[in-house]
Formats: structure tokens, sequence, C-alpha cells
């Protein structure tokens, strides 16, 4: 059962997800190109694209059948995690198969694992309202793994279309060594 104090947030998420699918199939027009070649590499790409669309079509799935006056939330959020995990799944073979899974790309595969963990608490969470109908806990849960599905998504669309990433970990890596070079460098001559 779907708490009424619960409604207007699964109102707002449908929309909010409904959208961002819509920009998502924008950036994906966008970088057709870069999705379409075939070079092994560009297999991250588009696993990042169907990851982006995976989470949003998550939430948008949990919260449309959330407003369902028959209350299917608990059998929705238990398929589409199912779903979900199938998906990463097959992303992680996919990268295994073409053997891309190196080092450098800790960040795709930290976020794989995310979102995988993400989907076992979603069914578990399903399984419990499924089995106890009356169990409010588990909505506000499944409605907070929406949110997390938002912001995974987020993202992941981010990463899709090259935006900048600003780290904490790069910028103080940074900051030290220019300070480095200019503690080496001679003093410059002040000017009388």
């Amino acid at each position: 059962m779907v708490p009424e104090s619960i409604h207007d947030f699964f109102v707002a998420s449908g929309s909010a997800a409904g959208a961002l699918i819509g920009l998502m199939f924008v950036a994906i027009s966008v970088a057709s190109e870069r999705l379409a070649r075939t070079e092994a590499g560009s297999q991250y790409y588009r696993i990042r694209a169907s990851a982006a669309i995976t989470a949003f079509t998550n939430a948008l799935a949990v919260s449309l059948f959330a407003l369902i006056p028959v209350h299917k939330i608990g059998p929705t959020s238990a398929i589409v995690a199912i779903l979900g995990l199938a998906f990463v799944a097959a992303s992680l073979l996919s990268l295994i198969r073409l053997r891309q899974v190196r080092r450098d790309r800790w960040r795709d595969a930290l976020f794989l694992i995310g979102l995988a963990v993400t989907f076992v608490f979603q069914l578990i969470e399903g399984i419990d309202v499924i089995t106890q109908p009356g169990n409010s806990g588990a909505v506000d849960t499944i409605a907070i793994l929406v949110v997390v599905c938002f912001l995974l998504g987020i993202g992941s669309a981010w990463r899709l279309v090259g935006g900048p990433s600003i780290g904490i970990t790069q910028e103080v890596t940074k900051l030290v060594r220019s300070h480095q070079h200019s503690a080496g460098d001679p003093p410059a001559k002040e000017s009388p």
C-alpha cells in the first residue's frame, strides 16, 4: 500500500523521470557517432547511455505504478529491479568479453556496482511490500531508491556527454604540484 503522504513524491518523480528520459534521447542522438563506433572503448559510452536510461526508466516505472489506485508498487519494484540486475550483468559480461575491465575504468565499475546494489535493495523492498502490503516503511525505502536511481542516472548521463570532472583528490593533487613547482622557481624580482 502506498501511503497518501508520499503520493505527491511519486507524481513529481514520474514527471522528472519522463523529462530526463526525453533529455537522454537528445543526448544519445547528439553522441550517436561516439556510440556507433565499433572500437572496444566505445562500449563504455553505450553502457553509460543504457545505464542512464535504465536508472531513469526504473524511476519512471516505479513512480507511475505507485500512482495506480490498486497499488502495484511491490511487484513493479521487484520486476524492474530484476530487469536492472540483468542489465548490470549484461554490461559486466560485455566488458569482460571485450577485455575492457581495466584499472582506469574503476568509476564505471563502481557505478555499475552501485546500480546493482540499488536494484538488490529495491528487489528486497519490493518483495517486502508484496508479502506485507501494509509496510509503509518499505514503500518509503523504495521512494529513497527512486531518488538514488535519479542520482545514478544523472551521473551516468554526465559522463556520457563528457561533462567536466572536478574531484577533490584531483584538485588537491594539482594544487600541491603547482605549489611545489612555484616553490622550486627562483623568487620573482620585485620592481622598485
